[in-house]
């Protein structure tokens, strides 16, 4: 799942400001599920591997 993104480049390939990806990042935002779909393809991959740790 790693991904070689910067805050800025992730947020405009999923329309939002890199302020947002900061929040969800640090758990101080809950994003909608389409963010979190949009977010999920962007990183090539799933849910579970993205909001949920083991």
């Amino acid at each position: 799942m790693k991904q070689k993104f910067t805050q800025i480049e992730l947020a405009k390939k999923v329309g939002v400001a890199r302020q947002t990806v900061n929040l969800i990042e640090n758990d101080k935002y809950n994003p909608s599920l389409s963010l979190c779909i949009s977010l999920s393809r962007v990183l090539k991959t799933d849910l579970n591997a993205l909001f949920w740790e083991e």
